[in-house]
């Protein structure tokens, strides 16, 4: 086992855990109608991006060293369609991706990480499987914070450094010692 690799599950679970958060914080800022709201008929209301994302957690995070990430089961044109009626039906299918994904993270070791596993029949080493989602998701959680933000009614709560903030923000990070650790350390326990 190399510290290296060690290093870098610890550290994507931390990103992942970061982003998970981002897209919780801002459902919580809106309405519960507005999570189905869409502006045409080209875009995706958070509910429907939302079962995308579990929909591809579910399929991926499956049995993950042992069958394809494209599971025979999996609809995803249907995820797509909104057939959610709450905000609660919302947060459920929220948790059920994240739960499989983030258990079968916990689950891989080191010695994983150079492991084949396919996708739709294309092969990826663990790591790169990884990689795919660490793009994949938080470009949907991205999607999320910025439809929140132009849906929320009143203020917004920033999940980011605030407007017109960043000069106190490197004040404070500039005025602790020098260390290593993962920039979502800090901002995980902020959110929270």
């Amino acid at each position: 086992m190399s510290v290296a690799d060690q290093s870098y599950l610890e550290s994507v679970k931390k990103q992942f855990l970061y982003y998970k958060m981002l897209g919780e914080k801002a459902m919580d800022q809106l309405e519960p109608e507005q999570l189905f709201t869409a502006i045409n008929q080209d875009t995706n209301s958070i509910a429907t991006i939302v079962k995308h994302i579990s929909g591809n957690m579910l399929s991926r995070w499956t049995d993950f060293l042992s069958t394809d990430g494209e599971k025979e089961w999996r609809n995803r044109d249907a995820e797509f369609e909104n057939d959610l009626q709450s905000k609660e039906q919302v947060l459920e299918i929220w948790n059920k991706g994240w739960n499989v994904f983030l258990e079968t993270l916990n689950s891989l070791k080191p010695e994983h990480l150079s492991t084949v596993i396919y996708i739709r029949n294309e092969g990826h080493t663990v790591i790169e499987a990884i990689n795919r989602q660490l793009a994949h998701y938080p470009y949907h959680v991205g999607q999320i914070v910025f439809y929140a933000k132009q849906l929320k009614n009143s203020e917004w709560n920033s999940l980011s450094i605030p407007k017109n903030k960043s000069g106190n923000y490197n004040a404070e990070k500039f005025a602790k010692e020098k260390e290593i650790k993962n920039f979502t350390d800090d901002e995980l326990k902020r959110l929270k």
